[in-house]
């Protein structure tokens, strides 16, 4: 493997091919198994929460200080006393238990995912990944936003006097996740972009984007129907984020544990083996084709602790642990059942479905709320959108295993 067209991507170090920070936090990426790669993340994870809730529990840090501060408006008997936070390991135990949860679903062990990642895929193959997985990095940031929305100043919360602050510190932990997908951020009035600048803002779509210029695959290529399973999984994703069927703390549940916590170690997967199949067929991508993947893998590790701290906030008796892992077996489901869908497109082979492989138990949905809705939001979606569109709008299978 020679390093000189792959200079930002790769470097050669003792005969091996090593990833430079800048591309990747695993140098040695290229030498692990998939599952060495979920192993690192679901520890580098652990490490990175339990530091900053060490943090968090020493006076004087920013975070202790802003909690203690409205903690401290209150009576000693006030609800708010009684977050995860201030009891402490609470707050570490709560997110080993939902972190395991999520992170041992079987969809970030894809069969998808590993074998892009052993670079058992082609160039034709990886174009059609790249268009047909398009859709789905598009609709992603709504979900957020629509998550958002269900925070508001009027939204029943235990809290009394605090309601209000809890809610707003959950919009503003959701409105930067919104920020780092669309390439915006805050800005002084004397330097808020025009209008010209601030909609060529520096997007995950226009990230992705780069991925294409890399393929050379071209604009009028790019934006084709959706794939059924895509078409599910965006629609699951907003049915959980901002129907009124689901709750609040299933909806945040939604677009943060069951959304943020396995993208770094799947991007990865995916990452690695874009890089493997460059080097092999000489494509000769890119950092900056690549970008897309780079960015997911930095920046969702920061998203993922951000998301579990507000959503403790939320949680306030015992079911809600049992609330909040239903909400992300949604989630995960969806995107189980479009990464199939992915491989049989791609590949022209089918995959066994999440009711073939003796799904654990702990991950079939406790009720049927989301077969009904995600079936009556297909009849309204614009046939064009999706291929055999009409036919999809009419069809009935999910993707659920139920308990």
């Amino acid at each position: 493997m020679s390093s000189a067209s792959f200079s930002d991507l790769i470097v050669v170090q003792d005969g091996r091919p090593r990833l430079p920070a800048a591309v990747h936090p695993l140098p040695d990426l290229l030498d692990m198994t998939a599952e060495q790669v979920l192993a690192a993340f679901r520890d580098s994870q652990r490490h990175d929460f339990t530091a900053i809730v060490g943090q968090a529990e020493k006076p004087g840090c920013t975070l202790h200080g802003l909690f203690s501060e409205l903690r401290d408006r209150t009576p000693p008997d006030h609800p708010f006393h009684r977050i995860a936070l201030f009891s402490p390991g609470a707050l570490e135990r709560l997110f080993l238990d939902l972190h395991d949860h999520v992170m041992s679903h079987p969809v970030w062990r894809h069969p998808f995912f590993v074998r892009v990642f052993e670079g058992r895929i082609d160039p034709s193959q990886i174009a059609s990944f790249a268009i047909a997985y398009f859709n789905q990095i598009k609709n992603t940031r709504q979900c957020v936003a629509l998550a958002i929305g269900r925070f508001n100043g009027l939204m029943d919360l235990p809290y009394g006097s605090l309601n209000e602050h809890v809610s707003e510190i959950t919009q503003i932990a959701l409105a930067q996740l919104v920020a780092d997908e669309y390439g915006v951020g805050s800005h002084a009035v004397e330097t808020y972009p025009d209008l010209g600048h601030l909609l060529r803002a520096r997007t995950h779509m226009v990230m992705y984007r780069q991925l294409f210029g890399g393929l050379g695959i071209a604009a009028a290529d790019q934006d084709q129907p959706m794939l059924w399973g895509v078409a599910d999984n965006v629609l699951i994703q907003r049915l959980v984020a901002g129907h009124p069927a689901f709750s609040a703390l299933e909806s945040l549940s939604s677009v943060g544990l069951g959304m943020e916590w396995g993208v770094p170690e799947f991007f990865s997967l995916l990452l690695g083996g874009l890089i493997r199949v460059s080097a092999r067929e000489r494509l000769a991508l890119t950092a900056h084709d690549l970008d897309v993947f780079i960015a997911h893998v930095r920046y969702d590790v920061l998203h993922a602790v951000s998301v579990m701290l507000v959503t403790s906030l939320h949680m306030n008796v015992p079911t809600d642990v049992g609330v909040v892992k239903n909400a992300c077996n949604m989630l995960m489901a969806g995107r189980y059942a479009m990464m199939g869908d992915l491989y049989r497109h791609v590949f022209g082979q089918s995959c066994p479905t999440l009711a073939e492989i003796g799904l654990d138990p702990r991950y079939r949905l406790t009720d049927r709320r989301i077969e009904t809705l995600l079936i009556e939001a297909r009849a309204g979606i614009s046939p064009a959108r999706v291929r055999h569109g009409q036919d999809y709008r009419h069809s009935r299978g999910v993707p659920f295993v139920f308990a």
